[in-house]
């Protein structure tokens, strides 16, 4: 015969997953879009665990998916920041603050992959996020399990937007939805709390009548790039009267070990231009443990 292992220790080394009960809480974070809420088994996105968007290319809706949660986040008076790990494209200001969202709690982090894939984790895991929207590119089970892990330590919002070809491999994430551009709907490939709805959801455009009103006024963006050497730029979206503007905060400097390819430093820089801004503006710090 062979080996007999412990139960437990099966458990605690993740070689075993653990069955969770049927009957969950309601989730207290509706997802914003009454079809989608009736179709999950919870009523809403899953509490501090990850949620994986599949998007067959950018731009199918995902950001509408997203805005109505955002938004209610983001308005919270003990609510926590809003963070955009390193997206595809530069958000446009307008736009979000059109959607509800309250810019001086949204941030942006700009970094390369390995390094975006770090800090997405430390801000899940910090306690101090709301949400947090991440683009992992080439992102295996692991990492998935390990933003997964983050989130429910943290509290916190996970979305992981990712290609549509992911679909065909497993996920430890609590949600995987897949949007369809032609015919714009939803599908529900997993979910908790129950089997997955089979049929899709229709995910029409907000009606001109529901969405707010566009402000027709000038508009300057300035982008902190990242510099090379492996620096991540943190930077708020932050709204005046007179502009909306992407204004650096601080950066964080990663350097790697040649040795093991592991960010073992990291050193925050003063920013570059201060916000003019009547209030400070927010910061968010991570700090990589040496």
């Amino acid at each position: 015969m062979g080996k007999l292992i412990a139960l437990d220790s099966l458990i605690s080394s993740r070689r075993v997953w653990r069955g969770q009960s049927p009957n969950l809480a309601p989730s207290a974070q509706p997802t914003g879009h009454a079809a989608l809420d009736a179709a999950l088994p919870i009523g809403g996105w899953p509490e501090a665990a990850l949620t994986e968007l599949l998007l067959p290319n950018a731009g199918v809706g995902e950001l509408e998916l997203l805005w109505p949660t955002l938004a209610r986040l983001s308005q919270a008076q003990d609510g926590g920041m809003i963070v955009l790990v390193d997206p595809p494209y530069l958000p446009y200001p307008a736009a979000w603050r059109d959607a509800g969202v309250a810019l001086p709690r949204l941030q942006i982090i700009r970094a390369r992959h390995r390094d975006a894939l770090w800090a997405a984790e430390q801000c899940l895991r910090s306690g101090a996020c709301a949400a947090v929207l991440c683009w992992p590119q080439r992102a295996d089970d692991r990492v998935l399990r390990r933003l997964q892990v983050a989130a429910e330590t943290g509290q916190c919002l996970g979305f992981a937007l990712r290609d549509m070809a992911a679909a065909r491999n497993p996920s430890p994430a609590a949600l995987r939805i897949a949007i369809d551009s032609s015919p714009r709907q939803l599908r529900v490939l997993k979910c908790r709390g129950g089997n997955a709805p089979s049929k899709p959801i229709a995910f029409a455009h907000a009606s001109h009548a529901q969405a707010a009103p566009l402000r027709s006024e000038a508009i300057r963006i300035e982008a902190a790039p990242v510099e090379r050497g492996g620096v991540a730029a943190i930077t708020p979206l932050r709204n005046d009267r007179q502009r909306v503007a992407v204004m650096p905060v601080a950066t964080l400097r990663i350097e790697r070990n040649a040795a093991d390819r592991e960010p073992v430093d990291q050193t925050p820089l003063a920013p570059r231009d201060p916000p003019q801004a009547t209030r400070p503006a927010p910061a968010l710090t991570l700090l990589h443990p040496r």
